[in-house]
């Protein structure tokens, strides 16, 4: 980058891909790494973070850096595929540095980082933090409204002790766009303080997404952090199989109160759920499919196929049922596939587009026989019938898949041939 080239706030880097010198992305940006120096000398950033497709965090020095503008990172030369582990000298600068509460030297007011600027010295490749967005008042940027500034760094003081309580707004509104299993990896990574933070200030529906994306270790030590209520209400949030086995890994004691804190409808369907075998059709399916009347239309399916809430899996077959039409239902009648739905008319009735052909999964099918019903009939759902003839729920591709992996998948990446450029 030429010198006298305009700063720029890491957080507009977040999420950024990086592209080889031949145009193929390698990744994108995950954090920024810097360190700190005596007095009040900015920090020098040594590198970037880069996330690459394997969803492994690799280290990319500054000094591989040639373009950093334009919504985009290029580097130069082989990037270093070893995974990123932080040196205890080294900050994270969006998991370390925002939301942080410092004092301005010349005041002594307490102000609240809501970011950072980054800039290359001139006929240099080092780069260094020189610039400091803050707010003045309490809390952070999106609890109280404020003046904000922006001050040089040696105009603060304050980032180089370990800070109890510190806020995680900022930190979350930068990873707002991320999908929930790539917040997840970003929180995996953080240090268990940090993490803590940033769930704490994640709402329900978030941090319950979020939770059923993270490594096991990682959901008890967060749920273990919050107030029983709100473990309560976040595990009400999570998909019931998700909560039931996340409750399973809990002691009896805990398992029971939560379970008491929670809604008593939602109580009732993970208790349901975890009455069954973990590797079975009951242990792995959802209480919550697409259940339609016999008398419903093709408009009521498509109308409910179109909840945003609703996983692609889920939404890719519905199931008609006689009443009641909460699981467990009545008469299991049988499945209607999304493709026939867009295929007749909005009048039809479910009742005549069933494919009652397809047997469906008992309670307590092995996940071996669940895996070959998957590949023999192509299907991402599948409906789980009891013997009474009743649905019980649906098992889907993804939740097949995580008891097919390793346990530790979520925190290993892919193999090398199957990255690009790897």
């Amino acid at each position: 980058m030429a010198a006298g080239a305009p700063r720029v706030f890491v957080s507009h880097l977040t999420g950024v891909p990086v592209f080889d010198p031949v145009g193929d992305q390698v990744g994108r940006v995950s954090d920024l790494v810097a360190m700190l120096r005596v007095g009040r000398r900015p920090p020098r950033l040594l590198g970037m973070v880069v996330e690459v497709l394997s969803r492994r965090r690799v280290f990319v020095p500054m000094t591989r850096i040639t373009g950093l503008a334009s919504g985009q990172v290029i580097t130069t030369g082989v990037v270093n595929m070893r995974r990123f582990e932080q040196r205890p000298t080294e900050r994270l600068v969006l998991g370390e540095l925002l939301d942080r509460r410092v004092t301005l030297v010349e005041t002594g007011e307490e102000v609240t980082v809501l970011d950072v600027a980054i800039r290359q010295l001139p006929a240099r490749r080092e780069w260094e933090i020189d610039k400091v967005f803050v707010r003045r008042g309490k809390g952070g940027a999106l609890r109280r409204k404020g003046e904000a500034l922006t001050v040089d760094w040696s105009a603060v003081t304050g980032f180089s002790l370990e800070e109890h309580g510190q806020g995680a707004e900022n930190l979350v509104a930068t990873f707002e766009k991320l999908r929930p299993a790539d917040l997840a990896n970003a929180l995996h990574h953080l240090s268990p303080k940090r993490r803590a933070e940033v769930a704490a200030a994640l709402d329900d529906d978030r941090l319950a997404d979020v939770l059923e994306e993270l490594p096991e270790d990682d959901q008890i030590e967060i749920l273990g952090k919050l107030k029983e209520e709100r473990a309560a209400d976040v595990l009400e949030a999570m998909d019931p199989d998700d909560a039931a086995d996340l409750l399973n890994e809990l002691p009896d004691d805990d398992k029971e109160r939560l379970l008491t804190l929670m809604q008593p409808d939602d109580a009732a369907d993970v208790r349901r759920l975890m009455a069954y075998e973990e590797r079975t059709a009951g242990g792995l399916m959802t209480t919550e499919p697409i259940v339609l009347r016999p008398d419903a239309t093709v408009a009521d399916a498509l109308a409910r196929v179109r909840q945003q809430d609703l996983s692609p899996a889920l939404a890719a077959q519905v199931y008609v049922c006689r009443p009641p039409d909460e699981t467990p239902t009545g008469k299991y009648l049988g499945a209607v596939h999304f493709q026939r739905l867009l295929r007749d008319p909005p009048f039809t009735l479910v009742s005549a587009l069933v494919d009652s052909d397809l047997p469906p999964l008992g309670p307590d099918t092995p996940l071996p026989a669940i895996t070959s019903y998957f590949a023999a009939y192509n299907l991402v759902a599948a409906p789980v019938v009891d013997e009474s003839g009743s649905l019980l729920g649906a098992v889907t591709v993804d939740d097949v898949l995580d008891h097919l992996l390793p346990d530790d998948w979520r925190e290993t990446e892919f193999h090398e041939e199957g990255v690009a450029g790897g």
